[in-house]
């Protein structure tokens, strides 16, 4: 028996989960398997592969609307779409260099299966923000299909919601539709030298407070900064984005820089060290290397003003840098193989959040929870939206959480 099932369209991937369910099979779900180290580890029987499912259907630049199969890679999805000057809004992470994969390896199923963001998350919203349209075969081997073409088409249930983030444990979608914006037309960063993680804190929340329009902010501690492109020296970095017409973004920096003056240090990052350092903060630059690769790494989400509480009762010996203005944490524990679990989820539970184990061992995440912990209503919720849409548990059983 094969233990790889390679379907070719929809209507292979319907008869292929209506196969898995006859014969009481479990499958999991892939495109290029570039996010299959985060999770519990697989308790399936063969892989349904989805690069098969490839190839933009439909863009129409001038309604900012884009159709692909599921198994398109994000990097032909966003080659297209620069060169018309557009992007995803939502700046989806690579996880592919944090875990040892390939850059660019991602597809447009696994982005939304995860609901991806980067930096600009606090402006923009996550994938499931941009998330049009869908098909998709659940569990009971049925397509079904919801939204459309525009933001406003919903009726009854939103499936595009609930499909988004549920890391193929409910269906596995075929095609998927999405909103796209314009680009920017030019970036800069305005960057305050030598905070600390409260008064980093402080400056991001003045700074998302103001008139300017800011589309990303980070604090990168004195520890990770030198990884980082871009920066004018080696002190920590609090930085701000700025994007948009050229005029707009010199006027905004030069307020913005004038407004921080008081916190520190302040200096500018032009346009393309901007970007390069953007990336290097989407896809968390300090963690990717052969050394840290062996550590595991938590991605903590918190309100932003109480990111830097929750960092002051984890270990002094972690690797720590702050996005989304302070409300999300990576943390790169120092120690192989030890996640230190209990001392996250208690920090996380004092503060307010939740917490997501992005990297370990297989050995450790079969022994640990790695996504948050449910308290019994959100459980039991969970729980019936995977009895109606996969009633038997044949996609991607277990890899949230144990039993679901």
């Amino acid at each position: 028996m094969a233990h790889t099932l390679k379907p070719r369209d929809a209507k292979e991937v319907e008869a292929a989960v209506q196969w898995a369910l006859g014969e009481e099979k479990a499958l999991e779900i892939a495109g290029h398997s570039s996010k299959h180290a985060i999770g519990r580890p697989s308790q399936t029987d063969i892989t349904l592969d989805l690069s098969g499912l490839s190839g933009v259907t439909l863009y129409e630049p001038e309604e900012l609307v884009l159709s692909a199969k599921a198994g398109t890679p994000l990097a032909e999805i966003e080659k297209m779409l620069d060169e018309h000057d557009q992007e995803l809004a939502f700046e989806p992470i690579d996880y592919a260099q944090l875990l040892g994969g390939k850059a660019g390896d991602g597809t447009i199923g696994g982005t939304i299966a995860a609901n991806l963001s980067g930096p600009r998350r606090l402006k923009a919203g996550a994938a499931r923000d941009h998330f049009l349209g869908v098909t998709a075969v659940t569990g009971r081997g049925e397509t079904i299909k919801s939204g459309g073409r525009v933001v406003k088409n919903v009726t009854g249930y939103d499936m595009c919601k609930v499909l988004a983030g549920s890391w193929g444990t409910l269906a596995a979608m075929t095609d998927i539709t999405l909103k796209v914006l314009p680009k920017a037309e030019t970036q800069a960063t305005v960057v305050v030298a030598g905070l600390d993680d409260a008064s980093a804190a402080a400056a991001m929340t003045a700074a998302m407070g103001s008139p300017h329009d800011v589309s990303g902010a980070a604090h990168l501690p004195d520890h990770v900064v030198s990884w980082f492109d871009g920066l004018p020296g080696v002190e920590a970095a609090t930085v701000l984005r700025l994007e948009g017409f050229g005029p707009s973004v010199t006027h905004r920096k030069n307020a913005l820089a004038a407004m921080l003056k008081d916190y520190g240090k302040v200096a500018i990052v032009e346009d393309k060290e901007s970007r390069a350092l953007w990336y290097g903060i989407r896809d968390a630059k300090p963690f990717t290397t052969v050394d840290t690769r062996r550590r595991p790494l938590w991605r903590i989400s918190t309100a932003p003003s109480k990111g830097h509480l929750i960092a002051t009762q984890i270990t002094p010996a972690a690797q720590i840098f702050y996005d989304w203005a302070g409300g999300l944490i990576w943390v790169a524990m120092p120690y192989e193989d030890e996640p230190d679990a209990a001392a996250i989820r208690s920090a996380v539970e004092k503060v307010g959040g939740h917490a997501t184990l992005v990297r370990a061992p297989v050995a450790v995440r079969a022994a640990i929870e790695v996504f948050p912990p449910q308290d019994k209503g959100v459980a039991a919720l969970n729980k019936r939206l995977k009895d109606g849409f996969d009633p038997k548990g044949i996609l991607n059983p277990g890899r949230m959480w144990a039993g679901v």
